[in-house]
């Protein structure tokens, strides 16, 4: 049974399920990637730009292991609340935030659907890498909960992975979702752009900003750009270290270029009225 790596901080999200069991972000975590978003640490800044969290109190919902988190805070937000429906990653984030010394941040274990905030709460809500990840009814309540939390003229701003283009025929979609599935063990769900942001207008959200980047998760160029050299190097050693995390790692990287024409990331940040 895998352990977790003795260069990552303990404990890690789903630690006591093996290498060739575990979904594929834990599992990239578990070999010290940081940056677990479809469009990179690029992608996240263009976000976080464009949605104006300064001076804002800002929710982050599923904030996994802090990274975006560190992002957060760094531009300076009124407040700053994660709500995790993991308690180890809720664990892992409240230590990045003590780490960092932030005074005006919490860190809840609650459901992205379920808070438990009040309503016309926050300035800003962050979304990224999550709603991929569930099915069309999850997907509704997860925005719908957004747009409650959210005070009028407040901001929902997503990121997340894409079909593309916005024609892609429903067999090729459901081709892909099936290789990812397979892939990272999780039943993940990307839409094309356009149905994403037809998906916020539904809950009355209006879309004011989009932004795209290639899906190159895994590829080196954007493994040294998201965690560094050094941390490139060491996900690169951890990766080799580990026979049946490897495996997983190459099916992976081989989905995500087989399939590389029809995936982006997109970013989108939508305002409530």
């Amino acid at each position: 049974m895998s352990k977790p790596r003795a260069d990552v901080r303990p404990p890690l999200p789903a630690a006591s399920r093996t290498d060739a069991a575990v979904a594929g972000h834990w599992l990239l975590a578990r070999l010290g990637k940081r940056v677990l978003r479809p469009g990179g640490l690029g992608l996240t800044r263009t976000l976080l730009a464009r949605a104006g969290v300064a001076d804002s109190d800002v929710v982050e919902l599923a904030p996994g292991l802090g990274r975006t988190a560190t992002e957060i805070v760094a531009r300076r937000p009124r407040s700053y609340v994660g709500a995790e429906g993991d308690p180890d990653a809720a664990n892992v984030v409240r230590g990045v935030l003590t780490e960092l010394g932030v005074e005006n941040g919490d860190v809840r274990v609650a459901d992205a659907a379920a808070t438990g905030l009040p309503d016309s709460s926050t300035d800003v809500v962050i979304g990224e890498a999550m709603l991929t990840m569930h099915g069309d009814a999850a997907k509704h309540a997860i925005i719908a909960e957004a747009s409650r939390v959210l005070r009028p003229r407040g901001r929902y701003a997503i990121h997340e992975l894409a079909l593309t283009p916005d024609t892609v025929p429903d067999e090729v979609s459901t081709d892909i979702r099936r290789s990812l599935a397979q892939a990272i063990k999780v039943n993940a769900r990307p839409l094309t752009i356009a149905e994403w942001s037809r998906l916020l207008a539904e809950h009355g959200l209006v879309v004011d900003h989009v932004a795209t980047a290639p899906m190159a998760l895994l590829q080196p160029r954007r493994l040294v750009a998201d965690e560094g050299l050094l941390g490139a190097l060491r996900f690169a050693r951890n990766v080799l270290v580990h026979r049946d995390a490897r495996r997983r790692v190459l099916t992976m990287r081989r989905t995500f270029r087989r399939h590389r024409k029809r995936l982006a990331a997109v970013a989108i940040v939508a305002h409530k009225p």
